[in-house]
């Protein structure tokens, strides 16, 4: 087991991370700030947004830093001690030439929960966070209380885009059956008009923080992104093929949009509504995957639909999402 270097973490407030001058801007959110150290000369941001209650993690998809949950995590607090973590190589955190494999990023979790204190937390996790989480939890189930997958059951093993049936009958899907919203072209000349026009094409809002802690600030208008183009790539590289959920042994909590008819959606020939029908039974068949790898090993796991909710449905549906967390919670050993 890998022994963590001996360094205190640091602590700062959030008010104090940027100047006090007139015009800058200053982070809206409520937490604190700790730089802890899981690696030799590598440390990771953690937010802490505080609450009472059972400790949560929250866990990003890739390129994200954890001020993506500054929405989402006031809203547990209530239950909950909120904790999030940036990953190595983005945002504050730091950006060794290594270290990007599932097992690295899985043991620097685990040096946070340690070094943090943190007390068999609730892990939540979104996209490529599920790697970690599984990872983490298969080899240390005992250092946790729980996982809550949010869109993040996918693997390399039968991921769509690599799947060449799914590829082939894609391309015979009509054109208009998710037409792109009408929108204005993206504004990077200040980060709110950048952040009101990325909304209109992805359907959610992204924090100001997190496009902040994502992109440079060049005078006021968005810049290119902070973290280089070989960390994504070192992770996509070096990620876990199959998922193995063998050994888990803690409650589990899986949230993902099945694949359906977009609402309202009529086909126009009889030819696409069969294109569309087979395009969709292929999808369903490989999400059946990821739900049967999962519930081979953890039988009881809860997986929940959420219609309309896309890859980011915690932002897109998070009013489902958030009561759904809740209530599982509440219903862990333990929990009053």
């Amino acid at each position: 087991m890998y022994i963590l270097p001996m360094r205190m973490a640091i602590l700062v407030s959030t008010a104090l991370l940027v100047p006090a001058s007139q015009g800058v801007w200053r982070d809206p959110v409520k937490h604190d700030v700790q730089f802890l150290t899981v690696d030799t000369g590598v440390r990771l941001e953690v937010l802490d947004w505080g609450g009472r209650g059972r400790p949560v993690v929250l866990l990003t998809g890739s390129g994200h830093t954890a001020h993506v949950y500054d929405d989402f995590a006031p809203k547990l607090t209530k239950c909950c001690h909120v904790y999030g973590i940036t990953r190595r190589g983005y945002g504050a955190s730091s950006r060794p030439p290594t270290g990007y494999d599932d097992q690295r990023l899985a043991d620097d979790v685990l040096a946070v929960i340690e070094r943090g204190k943190i007390s068999k937390p609730i892990l939540i996790g979104h996209s490529m966070a599920g790697g970690e989480m599984t990872t983490l939890a298969r080899n240390h189930s005992d250092r946790v209380s729980a996982l809550v997958y949010m869109d993040a059951l996918g693997d390399l093993e039968d991921d769509p885009s690599a799947d060449p049936e799914w590829l082939a009958l894609q391309k015979k899907v009509p054109t208009d059956l998710r037409p792109p919203p009408d929108c204005d072209p993206v504004d990077t000349s200040t980060f709110a008009a950048y952040q009101k026009s990325r909304a209109c094409r992805l359907g959610f809002v992204i924090p100001e923080s997190e496009l902040r802690n994502q992109l440079e600030d060049i005078n006021g208008s968005v810049g290119p992104a902070k973290a280089p183009d070989w960390v994504s790539r070192a992770i996509g590289q070096q990620q876990v093929y199959r998922r193995d959920y063998s050994n888990i042994k803690v409650p589990v909590l899986a949230f993902l949009e099945f694949p359906r008819w977009p609402e309202g959606y009529r086909a126009k020939m009889e030819e696409d509504r069969v294109n569309i029908d087979l395009f969709i039974e292929r999808g369903r068949a490989l999400v059946g995957r990821w739900t049967g790898k999962l519930k081979q090993h953890v039988p009881d796991a809860r997986v929940v639909d959420v219609p309309g909710g896309g890859h980011y449905l915690w932002m897109k549906r998070g009013d489902l999402v958030i009561r759904e967390i809740l209530a599982f919670i509440e219903s862990l050993p333990g929990s009053k």
